[in-house]
């Protein structure tokens, strides 16, 4: 018997915080194959052939760090593909990311995002693992991520696999609620010349430009420029916010395939950005990083890889809080991660992956009056190492254990179990469950807070604060039901202790300071549906259920009463058609429903009203070179809020609407 599977045919954000207030991929996924740019039409062409069954069969890698086809992935995975994202008319990875239905985006402004999954949406979201080609985006700041930095030419992404749902035994801490995954193509897949530009209402200007060639047999390369200016949102009178963005970055990739058992990966990206904040001055951040990879294959069994990369941020943040306005924090991060990884088979039935990790950060603050982080500068180490088995029990029955272990400078020692079991019971058909735990480490934010930053601060961090904890109860199923139909549907509960609450010192009442006095259960439901409705129209719909229950731990107190770690919609849902007119004609569209955000400004609350949205794009490609589009965002209102507390201070988010040309050669 052989081992086998069946196949089926930043800135900061304002700190007022609590006192009132591949890696990944294989192959492409559903929406089309990774391709050579200079041939769009090409792409575009296979990307219509191709069958619901030949899409829910392309290999994914994010489940288990190895192939398997994305409809026997065992793990509530959505998969965002470059044509996708072309199609949407995105200009931003988040806006790239409300393609994912199992994500909740938030706009709060300008430039800044909430973006999270199964819940704690809040502006400080820290339960969900990002990454790009490998290169974790998590800052220890506040154990999540810059969204306003995060930037990529988004015609040179292959495609963005998104798990909701914990990937601690995987990825390791952090990976709490969600994984993203970024993938960029390879430099082979974006040989000649790529140009495009345009601008608009909110998008005022843009431009971008790539070219890719060889620099000797089997080694390939590409650099590519991009720069933007995005423009004010408003408040709900419709006073401009001032709060207007602008970002260039540039980079580069080769790839070497030395030949069919080694190949090489080096990349890097380096980036400036400013932003308008409305309380007043500007925030900037800049930075850069250079990764290599190097991948070996011993057979076609077995293969290993070996990572390393560095990476540096600068911010400059204007922070205002009940202590001031617009005072300057500076943030200076520094990250090293070397990762080693191998697969192979152990006998008939077992596939067994493992890998060991180390990553060392050093990070110098300096304060504003109103917010610092002591001591200033901080340096950690983070040591990991993951094994996970597949074992197959028979024929259609997969069982998957492992575990990473993790040791923090923090809280030490941190286990990662899971286990997993797959039943393909059809060629068509599979079932999945999973129990899983997952841990989030404290950040600076949590153990180092000082708000003032004076001799008597009012807040500050916790410093017996401990990480969050999380078993994951799930169950899946995802089909092809007919030849053009395919759906996915998950169902959880999740289990939470220790979470973050806000306490008051015994006695003096001040310090207020960071505890782990909360804890709670949510639920929820996922589903996703495409349907090919006829050879040139395929639609696509998604729906959410979550809800959410955290409570004070018997005994202890939060002052914020278990309110300030969620801002989540109860439901949401989403409809995507994707239409190939006559004429070389592209009309998309996609609507979505965000029900009602319940949220916390110390002892209020308040909320953001449910909403309907509409985006459009419509292009036509009068030459296979050239592409002319004009794209419409949040069509059906001026202006409305998507994130934050009812109050003067919130920003509505402005109807949009922009021209796009792009060519390539």
């Amino acid at each position: 018997m052989t081992f086998s599977r069946p196949n089926p045919g930043w800135r900061t954000k304002v700190l007022i915080l609590w006192l009132g207030t591949e890696v990944l991929v294989a192959m492409p996924g559903r929406g089309g194959p990774a391709s050579d740019v200079s041939t769009n039409s090409e792409t575009v062409a296979v990307y219509k052939k191709m069958s619901l069954e030949q899409l829910m069969d392309l290999d994914v890698t994010s489940v288990a760090k190895q192939p398997e086809p994305f409809g026997r992935a065992p793990a509530a995975i959505q998969v965002v593909t470059g044509d996708e994202i072309r199609r949407s008319g995105a200009s931003s990875i988040p806006e790239a990311l409300r393609l994912a239905d199992n994500l909740e985006v938030a706009q709060q402004n300008s430039h800044d995002w909430s973006i999270s999954a199964r819940g704690f949406n809040s502006g400080l979201a820290n339960k969900l693992l990002v990454m790009i080609d490998g290169r974790s985006v998590y800052t220890p700041l506040f154990s999540g991520v810059f969204w306003n930095v995060q930037d990529y030419l988004l015609e040179d992404i292959d495609r963005i696999e998104v798990i909701s749902g914990p990937g601690g035994t995987l990825w390791g801490a952090n990976a709490v609620n969600g994984v993203i995954n970024i993938t960029s193509k390879s430099a082979r897949d974006t040989q000649g010349l790529y140009v495009e530009g345009g601008g608009g209402s909110w998008l005022q200007d843009f431009t971008g430009v790539r070219y890719g060639g060889m620099l000797a047999t089997n080694v390939s390369y590409r650099v590519y420029g991009k720069y933007f200016n995005r423009g004010d949102e408003v408040y709900a009178s419709g006073k401009d916010a001032s709060d207007s963005w602008r970002m260039g970055q540039t980079g580069f990739r080769i790839d070497d395939e030395a030949g069919q058992q080694n190949n090489f990966t080096l990349q890097g990206d380096f980036y400036y950005s400013d932003v308008e904040v409305s309380t007043g001055d500007e925030g900037r951040a800049s930075g850069g990083n250079i990764l290599g990879r190097w991948s070996h294959t011993i057979s076609d069994d077995s293969d290993l890889s070996l990572q390393l990369y560095y990476d540096r941020t600068h911010l400059v943040d204007p922070i205002s809080n009940q202590f001031g306005t617009a005072e300057i924090l500076t943030d200076d991060l520094d990250t090293y991660d070397l990762d080693f990884q191998h697969r192979f088979h152990l006998g008939e039935r077992n596939r067994v992956v493992w890998g060991l990790g180390y990553r060392f950060t050093r990070d110098v603050d300096q304060g504003a009056p109103n917010l610092a982080f002591l001591p200033p500068m901080l340096d950690r180490n983070l040591f990991s190492a993951f094994a996970q088995d597949e074992i197959m029990l028979c024929k259609d029955v997969f069982l998957t254990l492992g575990t990473k272990v993790e040791h923090n400078d923090y809280t030490h020692f941190e286990f990662e179990p899971s286990g997993r079991l797959q039943w393909n019971a059809t060629p068509d058909q599979m079932l999945w469950a999973a129990v899983s735990r997952a841990v989030r480490t404290p950040s600076r934010v949590d153990r180092d807070t000082r708000e003032p930053d004076s001799a008597a601060p009012i807040l500050t961090g916790g410093p017996g604060f401990e990480s969050e904890t999380l078993i994951a109860y799930e169950l899946g199923y995802r089909a092809q039901l007919a030849k053009k139909l395919s759906t996915s549907l998950s169902v959880f509960y999740n289990d939470y202790d220790n979470v973050r609450s806000l306490s008051f010192t015994p006695g003096t009442i001040i310090p207020l300071f960071f505890a782990n006095n909360l804890e709670g259960q949510t639920y929820g439901i996922e589903l996703t549906a495409d349907y090919q409705v006829l050879d040139w129209w395929r639609w696509h719909a998604g729906y959410d259920f979550l809800d959410e229950h955290i409570h004070v731990k018997p005994g202890q107190m939060d002052i914020n009463n278990g309110r300030n770690e969620t801002a989540d919609p109860e439901h949401q849902f989403s409809l995507r058609s994707s239409m190939d007119l006559p004429g070389n004609i592209e009309f998309d569209t996609g609507l979505r429903w965000v029900d009602t955000l319940h949220n916390n400004d110390g002892a209020n609350l308040g909320t953001v009203p449910s909403y309907f949205e509409l985006d459009a794009r419509l292009a036509w490609h009068p030459t296979k070179n050239l592409e002319l589009a004009v794209v419409g965002q949040n069509l059906l209102h001026n202006h409305h809020p998507e994130y934050g507390f009812p109050n003067a201070t919130r920003e509505d988010i402005v109807r949009s609407v922009y021209g796009k040309v792009t060519f390539r050669w």
